[in-house]
Formats: structure tokens, sequence, C-alpha cells
């Protein structure tokens, strides 16, 4: 089995892989504080509930964007595990090319994204990642990591709003059916579901006409679901898309699949 991590700013997600298929994946809020121990405490009793014995983890690989976790997580595989984990970065052969101005700057869940993306099919890709931060990463048909976007993710822009203006409040994130608000809370849901949704169409129409052809488009990410199937510019979404990244990787680096 494989064990692989995905440790963002707002959420860590770890996924459990039998060869190809994923048996079960765990997310949980992103704590810094948090030790090793307290970690592995979690893991085994999540992994009992689903009947799986972490003594079959063959390897790890793990994707970090806060380096502060990479290293607890680092010493949780390797002490309680016995393997030692790949850590993504884009100094790895990852199956892709790196085509930006510092590879190293790319984060290594957009690479995963990236590589999940072009191991779906022919075709340009662009992949929509609606996390702490809302991402945008282009893969040529080539297998070109052309870079992206990225823009605040609609939860901390929703959160800088309330913070900063003393009248406005929180709202459930849902997509309303007018753009035209008749009330505060459907003000506040148009302008950020809606002009979300404005920001994601505008920014694929500027790739698409960069690229000189239309791409294929997946969602993923925490909140992806909320925005599929309201905007023809986003006809899929695939919440393990990260996971499946890492795999391939992991799968590329130790079977050279």
């Amino acid at each position: 089995m494989l064990l692989a991590v995905d440790i963002g700013n707002t959420n860590i997600v770890v996924g459990i892989f039998q060869g190809d298929r994923l048996l079960t994946s765990w997310r949980f809020e992103t704590d810094r504080a948090r030790m090793a121990d307290e970690w592995w405490a979690l893991l085994t009793t999540l992994a009992a509930g689903d009947r799986i014995d972490l003594r079959g983890i063959e390897g790890a690989i793990v994707a970090s964007g806060v380096p502060q976790l990479a290293t607890t997580f680092q010493e949780l595989i390797t002490q309680r595990l016995g393997r030692e984990p790949i850590q993504v970065s884009a100094a790895l052969d990852l199956g892709i090319r790196v085509r930006v101005d510092n590879p190293m700057e790319v984060g290594a869940d957009r690479l995963a994204n990236a590589v999940a993306a072009h191991h779906r099919g022919p075709g340009a890709w662009v992949v929509v990642d609606f996390g702490t931060a809302t991402t945008l990463d282009v893969v040529s048909p080539e297998g070109d990591y052309l870079g992206g976007a990225i823009a605040p993710g609609v939860l901390v822009a929703l959160e800088a709003l309330t913070a900063r203006a003393a009248r406005l409040h929180a709202v459930d994130l849902v997509i309303p059916e007018r753009a035209i608000g008749r009330n505060t809370r459907q003000a506040i849901q148009s302008g950020t579901m809606l002009g979300y949704l404005g920001l994601i169409e505008g920014l694929l129409a500027r790739v698409s006409a960069e690229l000189g052809e239309t791409p294929n488009v997946i969602a993923t990410g925490g909140l992806g679901r909320l925005f599929l199937s309201h905007s023809p510019a986003i006809p899929a979404y695939d919440p393990d898309l990260t996971l499946t990244g890492l795999r391939l990787i992991y799968q590329r680096l130790t079977h050279g699949e």
C-alpha cells in the first residue's frame, strides 16, 4: 500500500492506495502545532475504523506547502512506518517538464495536479484548484507545465471582507439564483460566488486565447464541488486529483510506470 499526503495551508488530505485504487482518504484541519505522535494517533484511529493495517504501507509520498509540517510528517513516516517518504518538488522526474522561470517555486500540490491532469488524456489541460488559494495550472498537450494563476481563495476573500467591513457578516457559500441581491446576504453571495465564477471564466478565456486552443478543464479542491454544474467552463470535478497525481509520481519514480 501507498501513503499519499497532501499538506495544504487549510487542510491536510491523506490517502491510502492499493495499486491504482484509492482505498480511503481522510481530511484534517491543518494544525502546525500538532506533533508527529499526535498525527500518528489520529491516523491509526481512522485506519482502524476503515480496517486499514498501516503495517502494510510499502511507500509514502508527500506534497507540502507548509515546511514545518513536511518535517513533521517526514518524522512520522520514517519513525512509525520505517519508510523514507518522497517529498515532491520540481527537482524530481515527474513525467512532465516544468517550463517556468523558477521551477522550484511551484507548489508541490500544483505539480501533482498537473501530472494527474496530463495523465487523464490528450490535449492541453487546466486544473482549477479551489483551496486556500484559487489556482489555475496549465499543461500543454506535450506535457509541459506552463504556469498558471493564483488568486485568493473564496473563504480567504470572504473572511477578509467581513473582517474589514463592520456591517457585513459571513454567509453560507451558496451559488445564488440572481446576480442582483435583494438583501445583504444575497449581495455578498453574488459578489463572492458568482464573482469567483466570473474570475475563473475570464481567466480560462484568456488562457485559451494564449494557448491558441480550448483546453480540457477539471476542478479540484475542497470547495470545487460548489461550482460544478454552475458554469460550462468547469465541466468536471475530481476531489482526489492531487492524491492521484501523487500516486502517479510515486509509481513513476519507483516502478518506472
